[in-house]
């Protein structure tokens, strides 16, 4: 006998809205196309139980878990109580008989119906509808209103006071998460693994903070530092599909300036790159003090006690391996092997190997966020080379002849100047997200420099706005 809703395997869900769930009892969708003779079915997937619980981390999230055999995937089906069930979670792939399924991305204070799937060979199990009533948002979370004609699809991740935060098109906080008591520092962003990362603030000095790994749940996954008892900066990190990472370190020494203009005991700052193993082993170490001459850095920032060196504020990995780093104190971009921890070349700053072609001197200033977009592009935020204000840049470069020619500048309408901070993401299409760091100003960009979509007012001080596809996946398929 036929199936119900026609031949073939039964469609999963691939993406979703908002949501939660519990379930109990079966209802058969489709059970296949029929059966030839003598050749006996595959089992109809069943849901033995189910439950539905909130989630401690974030009220706009419920999580449902449920005992499924002959499944070989489950997913939930929600929707506003009242409402068709119109929006679905991604299917989750199952190991054993026991499933979690998270429900992300809902509206707080708002009750939903709910319902479990579960799949198997060309069939497809429905659990009964519950209810599930999501809770009230923090009264500390930030709130923000967005918009524009032409905003790219997704969401956007950014720290803000005590909190992680992803927040929509519209500007409602879809997901969020609390790093109490001091919140997570200034940046937090999403890696290509699936997970959010963040440095979290501490006070104390004599403590080495650590980097922390945080799933879509918001639950804690692991924490990672540098090796070598060095203090990891916050400004970027790297997390690769093994385990393994790039991630920035301070390493400081004293050195005698006093011939250079500064004092005899100036303690000098220089951001070393590692690239760690899952298990804390040290792959790879780059150290400035084996590479970099302090008169790299102009005079005048040379001169007191402390010495801001290099300021290290982002690294990428080129499409040959080796490494992109942007140091800030230098106004320089320099690429690195990676098997040698050779410098290849460095684009900007006092020790500049470049023409710039199309651009004015200095081409750019402190700047932050860079990014690779192709070989030979790279994406920045140049924070202080146009006085009329901070802009995102795009240059083309030729390493082997050492030019680069600026291609593409956005910036605010009137301008806005980013003293620190900010970032520049690229996205399909010829698009960017800038965020401009303390000035307040979160904006993206089309191919031509139009502004298709914002956040309203001043949205704080927004160290990286990063856009993410998934709640589920954030930074999967995503550009950093």
């Amino acid at each position: 006998m036929g199936a119900t809703g026609g031949c073939g395997p039964p469609r999963r869900p691939e993406a979703s809205r908002s949501g939660a769930l519990l379930v109990a009892g079966l209802l058969v969708f489709s059970v296949g196309c029929g059966t030839d003779e003598g050749v006996t079915p595959p089992p109809t997937p069943a849901i033995l139980a189910s439950a539905v619980a909130d989630n401690p981390s974030n009220v706009l999230s419920a999580l449902v878990t449920g005992r499924v055999r002959h499944a070989d995937s489950v997913a939930v089906r929600y929707g506003l109580a009242g409402s068709p069930l119109d929006s679905a979670t991604p299917a989750v792939t199952l190991a054993g008989d026991s499933v979690l399924v998270p429900v992300l991305g809902l509206l707080p204070d708002t009750r939903y119906i709910l319902r479990l799937v579960a799949y198997g060979r060309d069939q497809t199990v429905l659990g009964d509808t519950i209810g599930f009533a999501t809770g009230t948002l923090p009264a500390d979370l930030p709130r923000y209103v967005a918009g524009g004609a032409d905003p790219s699809p997704g969401y956007v991740v950014f720290a803000a006071g005590l909190f992680g935060l992803v927040i929509d098109n519209g500007g409602r906080v879809v997901w969020y998460q609390r790093f109490s008591p001091y919140g997570p520092g200034l940046n937090f962003e999403a890696e290509p693994t699936g997970r959010y990362v963040a440095r979290p603030s501490i006070p104390d000095p004599t403590v080495i903070p650590r980097w922390v790994e945080i799933d879509p749940l918001g639950t804690v996954t692991r924490s990672f530092g540098c090796a070598g008892g060095l203090p990891p900066r916050f400004h970027d990190l790297i997390a690769e599909p093994d385990g393994a990472y790039w991630i920035m370190c301070d390493e400081t020494r004293t050195m005698d300036l006093s011939g250079l203009g500064g004092v005899a005991n100036a303690q000098v700052m220089g951001t070393v790159v590692q690239h760690v193993s899952s298990v804390g082993e040290l792959l790879f170490q780059w150290n400035p003090f084996d590479h970099f001459e302090i008169t790299d850095l102009a005079p005048a920032s040379r001169t007191g006690p402390s010495v801001n060196w290099m300021h290290g504020n982002s690294l990428d990995l080129d499409s040959d391996g080796n490494l992109i780093v942007s140091f800030r104190s230098l106004s320089e971009i320099t690429k690195i092997d990676t098997r040698t921890g050779a410098v290849l070349w460095r684009m900007g700053g006092l020790k500049n190997q470049f023409t710039f072609q199309d651009a004015g001197a200095p081409a750019f200033s402190f700047q932050h966020g860079v990014r690779l977009t192709a070989p030979a592009h790279l994406l920045l935020l140049d924070n202080l080379g146009d006085p009329a204000g901070s802009r995102a840049e795009r240059y083309a470069y030729d390493a082997a002849l050492h030019t680069a020619q600026l291609v593409a500048s956005y910036g605010p309408s009137p301008g806005v100047t980013a003293q620190l901070g900010g970032s520049a993401q690229d996205l399909p299409g010829g698009r960017t997200l800038v965020s401009f760091g303390p000035a307040g100003r979160v904006e993206e960009y089309d191919a031509s420099g139009q502004v298709v979509w914002h956040i309203e007012g001043n949205a704080g001080y927004v160290f990286r706005a990063q856009r993410i596809r998934s709640l589920y996946r954030p930074g999967v398929g995503s550009p950093r």
